[in-house]
């Protein structure tokens, strides 16, 4: 991490306090530093997680906005209450019984985007000390809250399936953790997805050992092949102990910055408490057009026709990957989500590597700063969703040479 110099201080006066140590401890995400240094239009940049902005259905939103602001322009211009607007919270709760998780309005908490509900879930949980288990590799925004808030954090081994449950078993007794996270749909950065067995050990796990799971679930509805698997917090061992967070920036539009979770009542109310004292609410007139757009449009529709775009997209990374990567690279082929990981052969630094692969003009994410315990420097995470098939053949192209195949 970067640290800017130190402003000279004005003769006759004394230095401010320092920084809270969390504050000086925890580094800017790896990530947005990658993004800033590949924002040339030139570049074709794999490294995002962005939705692909041609996709959204701006006239849908646009006109949500507009009827609401017409019709309830007192109403959506003025505080609201801190739980979130009903009329938002009912169809969301409808949309989850709907798959499979009986689920009232007051069983959620709007949020200001799902990351802050990980946030809000940190205050009401952690204290300074307190272990955290995470998947390895995980999420990397996820990291930082933990680390932010003083968690220790202790990687879960796992495999192609997800955290080991035997191995999770052992950490929970030895290490006495508040929670476990994870994001068992279409994991960032994996894309990887945990099969229903997998799911159902990790719940009977929290139940005998006495754990949280927070389940981060913003790609689920992304799906391309397969069938749907139901969520943890659906699992009989895990509804009195699992967190579901949910969002709609990936199916609607990531500026909204709309998410809610779902928890266990007395959970719930000490994260409505965090809010509050946070940002009171999220922004009254986002939450009464996203309503609107629900009330107005079929969501589930127009998921599907992103869906089907992203879909052509993955198969284009997937048929010109061979070409692209080292002999004996190998990668994964994710049913839905944004995000692939492959890894090269051993030897091989994707971050000492990406240099030259931007003089090429396209980027990746290194996969070194997605885990927690040691990290696997011979892996890397590509965003499919963003460019058209046509120019993610001429990205790989580029990634082929700036690796030297």
């Amino acid at each position: 991490m970067t640290v800017a110099p130190a402003t000279p201080t004005p003769a006759g006066t004394s230095p401010v306090p320092p920084l809270a140590a969390r504050a000086r401890a925890i580094g800017g995400s790896p990530v947005r530093d990658i993004l800033a240094v590949t924002a040339r239009p030139e570049v074709i940049n794999f490294a995002g997680g962005l939705p692909a902005p041609e996709l959204f259905d701006r006239e849908g939103v646009a006109a949500a906005f507009r009827q609401v602001l017409e019709e309830t322009p007192g109403r959506a211009l003025q505080y609201a209450t801190t739980e979130g607007e009903p009329t938002l919270r009912e169809p969301l709760a409808r949309r989850m019984t709907a798959r499979g998780l009986p689920t009232n309005a007051d069983d959620l908490l709007v949020t200001t985007g799902s990351q802050q509900a990980l946030s809000l879930l940190a205050t009401a949980l952690l204290d300074p000390g307190d272990t955290v288990l995470v998947e390895d590799p995980c999420y990397l925004a996820a990291l930082q809250v933990f680390g932010l808030a003083g968690a220790r954090i202790v990687a879960v081994p796992g495999d192609a399936d997800g955290p080991d449950p035997e191995a999770l078993a052992g950490l929970v007794a030895r290490e006495r953790p508040k929670l476990l996270y994870t994001v068992p749909t279409f994991q960032n950065p994996t894309g990887r997805t945990l099969p229903a067995e997998r799911r159902a050990a990790l719940a009977t796990v929290a139940a005998r050992h006495g754990l949280w799971i927070v389940e981060d679930d913003p790609y689920g509805e992304l799906r391309y092949d397969g069938e749907r698997v139901p969520w943890i917090a659906a699992h009989p061992d895990a509804r009195d102990r699992t967190v579901l967070l949910g969002s709609f920036s990936k199916v609607m539009a990531p500026g909204l910055r709309l998410g809610w979770l779902r928890a266990p009542a007395d959970l719930r109310r000490a994260c409505a408490v965090a809010k509050q004292a946070a940002d009171l609410h999220t922004p009254t007139v986002n939450q009464l057009a996203a309503a609107r757009y629900l009330a107005d449009t079929d969501l589930d529709a127009h998921v599907a026709r992103v869906a089907a775009v992203y879909r052509e997209r993955r198969d284009a990374m997937l048929a010109g990957l061979p070409e692209a990567l080292p002999e004996g690279s190998s990668w994964n082929r994710p049913q839905g989500g944004m995000f692939l990981w492959a890894r090269l052969p051993d030897g091989h630094d994707t971050t000492a590597l990406l240099p030259q692969v931007v003089r090429e003009g396209v980027a990746y994410v290194p996969g070194a700063p997605f885990h927690a315990g040691e990290p696997d420097r011979s892996t890397l995470r590509l965003c499919f969703v963003t460019q058209t098939p046509e120019e993610i053949g001429e990205g790989l192209r580029r990634l082929g040479r700036g690796l030297g195949k």
